[in-house]
Formats: C-alpha cells, sequence, structure tokens
C-alpha cells in the first residue's frame, strides 16, 4: 500500500470512458463495481495505482479502471506483477485473473507469486468455467460437468483455489460472492492495507456457459454460508448449526442446542495454517462455505528483502558503474578486419 495522502474520491472518478463489454447479467459488474466504490472511499491516488490482468472475461478489468493497467498474456499476470512490484514498490498492484487464467497456464505463476510474499493484491473470478473461449471445463469444475471439451462430463477431480493458496504461502486468504458488496468491500479494504500476498476468491455467475453455479450459496447464505467473525463460534442456519472438531480431526455439522456454542470450532484469522486448511475443505455439497478473511499472517515480502539486499551491496561496495564493469577482466577489441586485439 503506497503512503498516500487520502483525497476525495468518488466511485465516477475510478471508472474510464471504455464501454463495459461483459454479458448481461456477468458477475463481473458487481465486482467491477464494488472495487471502484472501495477504492474510492480508501482515498487512493490513481497514478499510484496499477491494475494487471492476464486473458480471459474477467481480464478486461484494467480497461474499465480509470488507474495505470496492463492487459497481458495468459496465466503470467501474476510475473507480470512481480516485475513491476520488485521495481516500483510504491505502486498499489493488483491481479485480476479468472480460474482458467490463474490455476491452468498460469498455475505455476500464481504459486511462486504467493510463495514469494509478492505484496500483490489477486483477485480470483471463479465461475468454474472458460467463459471467454466459449464454456469448456477449468480447473475448478465440478466432476461431470458437461461442456464443449467435455460433453460426456468431466472425469478431473477440482481444484481447491483456498487450499492451493494456503499451500503456497499467501499471508492473506479469503472468500466473497459477487452478489455480497457489503463483505466484498470489507475484504477489499482489508485487502488493500495489508502488506504481502493477497488471494481473494471471488464466487462469480457466469449466466451464458455456468448458470447458478453458485446458486445454492449464493441464494441461502443463512443455510450454505459461515459468515467468519474473529472470535465467534463456526455457527450457520441462523445459529442453530455449526461445526465442530470430531475424531480424526474431521469436522462435523452438529446442532446448536438452546445456544450452547461451546465444543465448536472458534474462528481466528491469525489462527495456525492447520486450522485455515481446515476451513477451506468445507465446501458444498457436503457442508457450508466459509466467507469472509480466512486466513492472514504478517511476514516480509520479497521485494522488502530484495530491495535491502541491493541497497546493503550498495552501501558496502558503493554505486555501480556499468562502464567500468563492462571494461573490467577480461576483455579485447575486434578490430575492421576481424583481429582480435
Amino acid at each position: 500500500m503506497s503512503e498516500a495522502v487520502k483525497i476525495k474520491l468518488s466511485k465516477k472518478d475510478l471508472e474510464s470512458d471504455q464501454d463495459v463489454r461483459w454479458c448481461p447479467g456477468c458477475g463481473d459488474y458487481a465486482i467491477l463495481a464494488t472495487v471502484q466504490r472501495t477504492l474510492a472511499s480508501l482515498g487512493v491516488k490513481r497514478e499510484n495505482t496499477v491494475f494487471i490482468s492476464g486473458i480471459g472475461c474477467s481480464s478486461r478489468f484494467p480497461y474499465y479502471m480509470n488507474t495505470y493497467g496492463f492487459h497481458t498474456i495468459h496465466g503470467r499476470a501474476p510475473a507480470i506483477a512481480s516485475g513491476l512490484k520488485i521495481t516500483r514498490p510504491e505502486l498499489d498492484v493488483w491481479v485480476i485473473t479468472g480460474d482458467g487464467d490463474g490455476l491452468s497456464i498460469g498455475g505455476n505463476h500464481m504459486i511462486h507469486a504467493l510463495r514469494r510474499n509478492m505484496d500483490l493484491k489477486i483477485l480470483l473470478f471463479n465461475n468454474q468455467i472458460y467463459g471467454l473461449t466459449k464454456g469448456q471445463y477449468s480447473p475448478t469444475s465440478q466432476m461431470g460437468t458437461r461442456a464443449p471439451s467435455t460433453p460426456t462430463g468431466s472425469v478431473d477431480h477440482p481444484l481447491n483455489p483456498i487450499a492451493l493458496a494456503l499451500g503456497a504461502g499467501a499471508t492473506f486468504i479469503a472468500r466473497a460472492a459477487d452478489t455480497d458488496a457489503k463483505l466484498m468491500g470489507k475484504i477489499l479494504d482489508e485487502a488493500y492495507r495489508h502488506k504481502g500476498a493477497v488471494f481473494i476468491e471471488m464466487l462469480q455467475n457466469c449466466p451464458v456457459f455456468n448458470d447458478g453455479v453458485w446458486e445454492g450459496v449464493k441464494d441461502d447464505p443463512a443455510g450454505k454460508q459461515i459468515q467468519l467473525v474473529e472470535g465467534k463460534p463456526l455457527v450457520f442456519a441462523n445459529g442453530t448449526k455449526g461445526i465442530k472438531l470430531g475424531a480424526g480431526l474431521v469436522p462435523e455439522i452438529v446442532d446448536v442446542v438452546d445456544g450452547n456454542t461451546s465444543e465448536l470450532l472458534v474462528h481466528t484469522e491469525r489462527g495456525s495454517t492447520l486450522y485455515a486448511n481446515l476451513l477451506s475443505q468445507l465446501v458444498q455439497p457436503d457442508f457450508p462455505m466459509p466467507m469472509g478473511v480466512l486466513y492472514r499472517q504478517e511476514k516480509a515480502t520479497y521485494e522488502q528483502l530484495a530491495n535491502s539486499q541491493v541497497s546493503e551491496a550498495i552501501e558496502k561496495q558503493g554505486q555501480g558503474d556499468l562502464n567500468k564493469l563492462m571494461y573490467s577482466g577480461m576483455v579485447w577489441e575486434v578490430g575492421a578486419d576481424g583481429t582480435r586485439h
């Protein structure tokens, strides 16, 4: 996060002059609007804000933000964003990607940006389908998904984005739905203030190729979502059900009787990765899905450590001289006749 003086902005100040070109009903509209409202409320400096994307429907995002931005190549947004953040650490760098772009061809770049703890805010739009290329199944598609590339149903086991982020070492991990602007705004606000690798899974609807994929989760927030609150037990269904840890560290759904929550798991964002991984395994259809900030940790970022090394080298050896380096050691000149001297 840049140390900028807060200025007064409106959502309109963050809107570009480009026509937004997503299908009617696409969840990307809601995410875009919430990002614009949140950044306006934070009073960010637009000239210090950069959105970088790969390829996919979500990757049109930089065109619609009145900030700097790069629409890059398939899966490589985290790598390009990493290079920018190292060379310009004062910038706020956001990465926009999808479940195909970020977890398939871009999976390797995603993993290493997270494990290095790059100070990037990565928003992964998960609609469990390739939308831009007309509906092929993606790494997060459920088994049995019928699509042009799997006409008889996918036999792949789906990838769990939250579990991947935890395993790779992200230091701020959260989940929100495109229809919950209030929670999404709160998460974005906290993510902006976090120094380190942010990974936010956005449950997003594709009305053309995978309509209603999150319908159960979003249409029944009381019964299919666990609202994560620091220091509060994991409850849902209006407090009538909860999650406890059973034998063998297996989570179980139990009834909450007379408001007694003593046996339930209590949420803490700064808990162990073991607890966070348990949360990541609470997925439909067997469990309600945790929504909010699942995990956060404070530790040095890659660019802080890298730039510290550079500063130490300059302090010990002085400012470098490229011309002197080029002519040091074994050098020779090639004459016009091709001879070496």
